[in-house]
């Protein structure tokens, strides 16, 4: 979101939910009354109002907490399940960031493929194949603790040394006491980590993009990530798919990476250019 600020001229309205009680009030009270007297509105994500009274444009990034509420808690998956369906109904436009989310909005909440328009994401910048690669021999797994990232079963397929980088989630995800867990790092230091790991795992059990692949192919890091998922739309043949549910086709799969020739997607100028379309369209 912030690199697709940067390339649009929009004025900001936000809920400063800064405790779990605020964050209540934001979804009870704040999001589904949302209103503004701007031409259009965009919710970036699906928490937005139940009836809009501009036209409304939403990004869905994925629907997995409707696909697979038993991997979020249980407010998350009670409240997405009635406000979702309400809020992407509510929409002039809803903005999918893949064409596998674009498939599964259809297929979830029926919503009209006529109004759907896929804008996929960007990367920052700062991820290339020029700068400095962090030291040592080892395989990097990016991403949230949270139980569709397949932490476990990515950390018994790696032999050797497994760096996971990533802020706590939820669902009781742990990292495991054999990897190096980083935590939250800079994107220079991603960038970093990327450029000298063996390989990226991103052994997803579901996404509905895949920021991490994105990012390590545009650093020219091989990818091992999820056969049948709407990461072949961001890496194609660029990256080694696998079996997320079978840790010797992860295993096999880190033994089989190459790199890939580095490439970028679109940048965030040409995401904010057709986001705008989305946006001229609703109104």
């Amino acid at each position: 979101m912030r690199g697709l600020l940067a390339h649009l001229d929009v004025a900001q309205v936000s809920f400063p939910a800064t405790s779990r009680l605020a964050s209540l009030a934001a979804d009870t009270l704040w999001y589904p009354r949302l209103t503004t007297d701007a031409d259009v509105l965009h919710c970036p994500t699906f928490r937005g109002p139940f009836r809009a009274r501009v036209p409304l444009v939403v990004t869905v990034h994925d629907l997995a907490v409707l696909r697979h509420p038993e991997w979020f808690n249980r407010w998350t998956a009670a409240y997405s399940r009635f406000a979702v369906p309400r809020v992407v109904a509510a929409a002039s436009r809803v903005v999918a960031v893949s064409e596998f989310t674009k498939r599964e909005l259809v297929d979830l909440l029926g919503t009209a493929p006529a109004k759907i328009r896929v804008v996929p994401n960007a990367v920052e910048d700062v991820f290339t194949p020029e700068g400095p690669r962090a030291e040592g021999d080892y395989v990097l797994a990016v991403g949230t603790l949270e139980p569709r990232k397949n932490l476990e079963r990515v950390a018994a397929a790696v032999d050797g040394e497994l760096r996971v980088v990533g802020a706590h989630g939820w669902g009781g995800v742990r990292p495991p006491a054999h990897v190096t867990w980083l935590g939250d790092v800079s994107d220079e230091e991603l960038a970093a980590l990327y450029r000298g790991a063996r390989c990226l795992v991103y052994a997803s059990l579901y996404e509905g993009f895949g920021i991490p692949v994105a990012e390590a192919l545009a650093c020219g890091c091989p990818i091992v990530t999820t056969r049948g998922s709407a990461m072949a739309e961001v890496a194609a043949s660029d990256a080694t798919y696998v079996d997320p549910g079978d840790v010797e086709s992860i295993r096999d799969g880190i033994a089989r990476a190459t790199a890939p020739a580095p490439r970028r997607g679109p940048g965030w100028r040409e995401v904010a250019e057709r986001t705008w379309a989305v946006y001229e369209e609703a109104a």
